[in-house]
């Protein structure tokens, strides 16, 4: 995944909003310039290495992870518009979740002919989803499911910071299903969910088709484009929530509540009320990085939050994807984020597919804030840099093999010399999957970082 921003504030003062901030984040995903990440169609598990389990991460020499701190409780409050009807729409019609049974009951208008051509449309969509997120799950969590289970400790915080992780909730399920708050960052906004219920069949099948170009490898290697990505922005289905829910039913869950929200200046989480939605709605729509498409929606569906649970459980978890600029220009003049993340103390982190850009010399601030506050990280090595953790006092294990950058970019720098020498003088241990990125040699690799 790639670099995306997007974010604002906004306060209420009687019913109209005072104040607006608007942010931007990192997604992720190849560059524009890059390859797309191939598709279910080109992905050879067997060819990225055997079916040998993974060195659990202790063995490796880093020991392991003491029980963490009780964390801050994030329950979200009472407040807000919850837009759960159109989320189980999007969950039944765009991520083909539950029953094939009357999946286009809310569309239609009541109309047999008209309903009848949605559902042509839809069970079309979903044939080719559903097989894709079948095949996704044989390898994910099903067959590789016991390397993570050897590699990620079981005291690790079950708070998740995602950066750089533009609608990729189903990476973040696979490596640590049993989270119970999940935060992605990207430049890519949430998307407004409220156009499905007016679609004529045309539009329909426009939006699926073009979601299902727009997810990209997320359903095949758990990876996307900065195209890919930049172009959800204009579909008229909301794509990052669309996206986020096609996780849910990979990871086998359901959505129960969806609220939008903005920051405060404290970092703090107002729930949007329908007045302050309507008050942004006339604000004018603008992209939240120079070659990234502009928004067809409104900038209060900016940052999202959905509840989720698994079928017959009560346990309820939180995902929050915020669209925000993440690098130090935008971080300086725009605070609220990191104020928000640090609340959170010691979290479990994860990055890939982010472009090199925690290596670069004007994303310190968020590499930053995850050397100060990483319990444990899983990364590819768009992760954090050997030249940066070791000042910082981390450790790292290494998995698979690593001649060098996936992209031209990033190669023969001092941090990718710094990610050569580490996998020369760690014990070769086996990865049997691709996670993130591949290296120069398209060789799967992961790296480990925890402090010492």
């Amino acid at each position: 995944m790639v670099l995306g921003p997007a974010a604002f504030t906004v306060t209420m003062r009687s019913v109209l909003v005072a104040l607006l901030t608007l942010g931007a984040a990192c997604s992720g995903g190849a560059p524009a310039s890059t390859p797309a990440t191939p598709g279910s169609a080109d992905l050879d598990l067997g060819s990225l290495g055997g079916t040998k389990h993974a060195t659990p991460a202790d063995a490796a020499g880093i020991a392991p992870t003491p029980p963490p701190p009780a964390p801050q409780a994030t329950a979200p409050t009472a407040g807000g518009v919850d837009f759960i009807e159109d989320a189980r729409l999007l969950y039944r019609v765009a991520a083909c979740g539950g029953s094939a049974d009357g999946r286009v009951d809310s569309l239609g208008g009541g109309n047999a002919q008209l309903a009848a051509q949605l559902t042509k449309i839809t069970d079309r969509h979903c044939k080719n989803i559903l097989e894709r997120i079948g095949q996704f799950r044989a390898a994910y969590f099903e067959k590789h499911r016991s390397w993570f289970e050897e590699v990620v400790p079981k005291a690790i915080p079950t708070t998740v910071v995602y950066p750089f992780g533009g609608g990729d909730l189903l990476s973040a399920l696979v490596a640590f299903p049993d989270a119970t708050e999940i935060t992605t960052i990207s430049l890519e906004l949430a998307g407004d969910p409220r156009r499905m219920r007016t679609f004529e069949p045309n539009q329909l099948q426009h939006s699926l088709a073009g979601l299902r170009v727009e997810i990209g490898g997320l359903i095949s290697v758990g990876s996307n484009t900065s195209v890919n990505l930049s172009q959800q922005q204009r579909n008229e289905l909301p794509g990052q929530v669309s996206s986020f829910l096609i996780g849910l039913v990979a990871g086998g869950f359901e959505p129960i509540s969806m609220r939008y929200f903005s920051l405060d200046d404290t970092g703090g989480i107002n729930y949007l009320e329908q007045a302050e939605i309507d008050a942004v709605d006339k604000q004018r729509r603008k992209s939240l990085k120079g070659d990234w498409a502009s928004p067809n929606f409104s900038e209060a569906f900016s940052h999202v939050e959905i509840q989720y649970r698994k079928p017959g459980e009560t346990t309820v978890r939180v995902h929050r994807h915020l669209g925000w600029n993440l690098g130090d220009d935008y971080l300086t003049t725009h605070p609220q984020l990191l104020r928000h993340l640090e609340k959170k103390a010691k979290v479990t982190m994860m990055t890939k597919g982010a472009s090199y850009l925690l290596q670069r010399p004007n994303f310190s601030k968020i590499r930053t804030y995850m050397l100060d506050h990483l319990a444990w990280m899983l990364s590819d090595s768009t992760g954090i840099a050997p030249t940066y953790a070791n000042a910082a006092g981390m450790a790292q294990a290494t998995y698979g093999t690593y001649s060098g950058a996936f992209l031209v970019g990033g190669q023969g720098n001092r941090h990718d010399q710094s990610f050569i020498e580490l996998w020369r003088k760690n014990p070769r241990k086996k990865l049997p999957f691709r996670f993130g990125y591949v290296d120069a040699s398209g060789s799967a690799h992961l790296v480990v970082t925890k402090p010492k």
